[in-house]
């Protein structure tokens, strides 16, 4: 979201706190905390790197082929900072069976193809005394969130409703999963409503997760039954749900968070993330090995994304509207005044340190040799632009895989786009340095929403979050025995049976104006804003279909009937008209996609993929002014969903179920 041309400023926190003094330097860090992202020392502690999840025994599950993991998510304390600063408090994920396994990012899952995989996943976000946590971020209870105490606005008591409190949600933190990228049952997908409580002493836990503890359980909510939320016949656990994932997907690198209704943004920001690592089969190659891909010590996976710290080494998060763009209301529950802007909600979110595997601008150790990256952007909002600068010896990535696994053919790029969700598998030769070589991996997206085109103009801010990780060169311990062989053979989507309009759209308040410095105009509503004022946005942004006759979108909301109801093992191609003024990382459930083309709306004009997206994918960045074409094939029945991977996006409405098969099947 970003200004609509209207003269109206209405997204100021770039410009009013960085004011520009050249093209690629800012004269202050974004906002955001008390500690000074300028005070944290850059490239003072080495690249953590994940290590592998461990399995728990289980011989019956064992016995059937199936690995089986119980894995939970708790609250600790991480040096994510520099050393000699204070510690951060964050969630991960860990084994409950190996204690010192929790970390931020998680541990990685090492799968295989056509091995499924079992979770038992368990929400163990409680303190000391059993009692429940509260979340570290501030969460908007105005939105159509997972609500536990079912405080909706219309004042029907039930979960998963628009909430009726401004203060930030104080009780305990839902949890629902999600193996993002995998082609999985809807029962294991961790659908948005689909999630559970911590089995707290706090909370009454009466065959399902309820909450809150009364003397009668009347009032009591639950999650859904173990036909939607977990495995069917898995038997009820509180604090519990237990999932299984196919693996009959070409190998990839899938990763693992939080997807709960209406939080996902805040949940995610805590720290609960990590890799999933598809391996085997004939759509893999041969890693560590002669003549195969780098492997072992030198194959690194690299989550990036963008934090704010206070002080104390707490997680800032904005607790305010005020923080994006100075409104001050009135908001949903002011009393007196009708409004539809939500209190605590952000459109988007840029911090402003730059955080790689869960540590601020690290270092990485390497020999003068080849490399394999996983990278994953695991930002709310930040669109990130990659290259390395390396004085005058130039550094490419070869991009070999993307989401759904291998390209067709290797891509040599000098800057790597990668959007929140997305991933690139790459291959970085440094054999043309010696060692006391220094070299920094750089970010030249920008610090606000990414518009395009690629490669983009405006740069984040080259003293902070313009700078990812440094790369020192040191002495090789054995010779480079790797290569990049020929890619395995790409089969590419077949032609689709249906096309499908859908919308990306962004909208204004109905209800409240105001004047040019984002003052509310008193007894004046949309659409007869006064000559000096405007409505005010933006609300929200939502997916939506296309009106055949004007070509506009139609908003839907997340509550709204379902629109996109593929038939099961249909091939379709959804156009997905952008008319927003951003980009938008689209992410579809269960499906591996092909992007097909670009289309300018106004023009007409005609692109074709990006050399990076011509494989597999389930994120896509669908730019501002054109339909994006993406085709897939739907072969597993049930309720799934499809959204905006920006989270702040997701979490207000930019995010639509959709049904493959009857729809007698797609009722939570």
């Amino acid at each position: 979201m970003r200004l609509h041309n209207t003269g109206w400023n209405r997204f100021v926190p770039a410009a009013a706190f960085m004011l520009a003094t050249a093209a690629t330097s800012f004269a202050a860090p974004l906002p955001g905390g008390t500690l000074n992202p300028l005070s944290i020392p850059k490239y003072a502690d080495p690249l953590p790197i994940p290590a592998v999840m461990p399995q728990t025994p289980n011989a019956v599950v064992n016995g059937a082929g199936i690995d089986y993991y119980e894995i939970a998510v708790r609250q600790f304390q991480q040096q994510v900072l520099s050393t000699g600063l204070p510690a951060t408090t964050v969630w991960g994920y860990g084994s409950v069976n190996h204690p010192g396994t929790f970390a931020y990012p998680a541990r990685s899952i090492e799968a295989t193809v056509n091995r499924p995989v079992r979770v038992k996943w368990l929400n163990q976000l409680v303190d000391g005394n059993g009692n429940f946590l509260r979340p570290l971020a501030p969460v908007d209870q105005t939105l159509h969130w997972a609500n536990p105490a079912g405080d909706c606005i219309d004042g029907v008591k039930r979960t998963d409703c628009r909430g009726r409190s401004q203060l930030p949600y104080a009780g305990p933190v839902p949890v629902s999963v999600h193996l993002h990228g995998a082609h999985v049952n809807p029962d294991s997908d961790g659908f948005p409503e689909a999630w559970f409580l911590p089995a707290a002493s706090n909370i009454d836990c009466i065959g399902a997760v309820g909450y809150p503890r009364t003397p009668s359980t009347a009032d009591d909510f639950f999650c859904r039954g173990s036909n939607f939320g977990q495995i069917p016949g898995a038997a009820l656990e509180d604090g519990a749900a237990l999932f299984q994932y196919r693996n009959d997907q070409d190998a990839s690198t899938l990763w693992f968070h939080d997807h709960s209704l209406g939080m996902t943004r805040t949940n995610v920001y805590a720290g609960p993330a990590g890799f999933y690592l598809l391996r085997g089969g004939p759509s893999d190659l041969p890693s560590g090995v002669p003549g195969g891909l780098p492997g072992g010590a030198f194959e690194i996976p690299l989550v990036i994304q963008d934090r704010s710290f206070n002080s104390d080494g707490s997680l800032f998060y904005p607790a305010s509207r005020v923080f994006f763009d100075g409104y001050a209301g009135p908001y949903i529950g002011d009393a007196n005044v009708e409004s539809d802007v939500a209190p605590l909600h952000n459109p988007e979110f840029f911090g402003n340190t730059m955080v790689v595997n869960g540590k601020t601008w690290p270092f990485l150790n390497v020999e003068p040799r080849k490399y394999r990256f996983r990278i994953l952007n695991g930002s709310d909002s930040r669109f990130l632009i990659l290259k390395f600068r390396d004085g005058n010896v130039k550094t490419d990535f070869t991009q070999i895989g993307a989401e759904g696994g291998f390209l067709p053919a290797p891509v040599v790029l000098s800057q790597l786009l990668v959007a929140p969700a997305e991933r690139a598998d790459v291959i970085v030769d440094f054999s043309r340095f010696s060692p006391g070589d220094t070299l920094h991996l750089l970010n030249v997206g920008p610090d606000e929403p990414f518009g395009g085109p690629f490669p983009n103009a405006v740069q984040a801010d080259a003293n902070t979050t313009g700078q990812v990780m440094q790369i020192r060169v040191v002495a090789r311990t054995s010779a480079d025995t790797s290569t990049i062989p020929p890619l395995p053979a790409f089969t590419p989507v077949g032609n689709p049976e249906n096309v499908r309009q859908v919308s990306l759209n962004e909208l204004d308040s109905s209800l409240i104006c105001v004047d040019r410095n984002n003052v509310f105009v008193p007894g004046v509503s949309p659409p007869a804003c006064a000559r000096r004022s405007a409505p005010f946005g933006p609300v929200t942004a939502m997916l939506g279909t296309v009106d055949p006759l004007s070509g506009l979108g139609i908003p839907q909301e997340w509550a709204s009937p379902i629109t996109e109801n593929p038939a099961l093992n249909a091939t379709e191609m959804w156009e997905i008209s952008n008319f927003t003024a951003d980009a938008h990382p689209i992410h579809v459930h269960m499906v591996m996609f092909q992007v097909v083309n670009r289309q300018n709306i106004a023009t007409g004009a005609v692109r074709g993929p990006e050399p990076g997206e011509t494989g597999f994918k389930d994120t896509v960045v669908s730019f501002p002014g054109e339909i994006t074409r993406i085709k897939a094939f739907y072969d597993i029945a049930g309720l799934f969903v499809w959204h905006c991977h920006i989270l702040s996006h997701e979490d207000n409405e930019m995010m639509r179920p959709y049904c493959v098969g009857d729809p007698a099947g797609c009722s939570p």
